[in-house]
């Protein structure tokens, strides 16, 4: 729902200062892979909600002239002190899907961890017209993946069924090789864009119980639960993990990048 996606969209905001030692960076690999599709050297840059500069960071140490714009105050104000030894790099704290560039011809569009925020029915034309002809769209997704920790994924469905009955009860965890070729944005069947190609980069993470609940606390659908239920929920988990060996807990992620060109016109 529109109302529900507006609303949940600024949760993030809340903590900025959680948001950012929370959250995990991008693996390097994939940097070099936009880079890789880049005809320019210093490409003018323009990512759509960098949070506190996980992925800005990245980009700036590779030379991009970044033009960062972020819904979210707090987490703006945080971005540009991580960023602040970047001259090149410039935050801006608004709403894309309302802002309005004079001259909108950039090399390169990023979009990680953000675009399912922005509106479907108009974001692929949206971006498009932020990129000159030939430029590139880069979206990156996290996808929880099934790894070594598969067993405490699947039991801990008991937390989320007794403590947030809206997951869906057959909830399970895919593999990464059985994730689907395409992109999950549908970046192949956007009539703006030309060329698209998808890859993923595996990543296990280890997290204690304060790490991972500290995680936890960056998603939007654990931050909009009643007070009441995330406690419960997050006392649940913090027992299960507890019973992991070491006391740890190995979340496998894919990092999922998609990039396609502007078509003409």
């Amino acid at each position: 729902m529109e109302d529900d996606r507006s609303v949940r969209r600024t949760t993030f905001d809340e903590d900025a200062l959680l948001y950012d030692r929370a959250r995990p960076t991008y693996p390097e690999d994939l940097f070099d892979a936009i880079d890789r599709r880049l005809p320019a050297d210093r490409p003018r840059t323009l990512e759509i909600g960098c949070g506190t500069g996980q992925a800005t960071v990245s980009l700036a140490q590779r030379g991009h002239r970044v033009l960062a714009v972020e819904l979210g105050a707090a987490l703006a104000e945080v971005a540009r002190r991580n960023l602040a030894r970047f001259p090149q790099v410039e935050v801006v704290t608004a709403d894309v899907e309302r802002w309005e560039l004079e001259e909108a011809d950039f090399d390169l569009v990023v979009c990680a961890t953000a675009f399912h925020w922005l509106d479907p029915a108009t974001r692929f034309a949206r971006v498009a017209r932020l990129l000159r002809h030939g430029g590139l769209l880069a979206l990156v997704q996290t996808i929880h993946v099934a790894g070594s920790s598969a067993a405490f994924f699947t039991e801990v469905q008991q937390c989320y069924a007794r403590w947030d009955p809206a997951t869906p009860p057959d909830l399970r965890i895919p593999a990464l090789g059985d994730l689907p070729p395409a992109s999950a944005y549908g970046l192949e069947d956007a009539e703006e864009f030309d060329a698209a190609e998808t890859r993923r980069f595996g990543v296990d993470l280890s997290y204690d119980a304060a790490r991972y609940l500290d995680l936890l606390a960056t998603f939007s659908n654990h931050r909009s639960l009643p007070t009441a239920q995330r406690e419960g929920l997050f006392a649940c988990l913090r027992r299960r993990i507890a019973r992991e060996p070491g006391g740890t807990v190995v979340r496998s992620v894919a990092f999922e990048l998609s990039t396609a060109f502007r078509r003409p016109g």
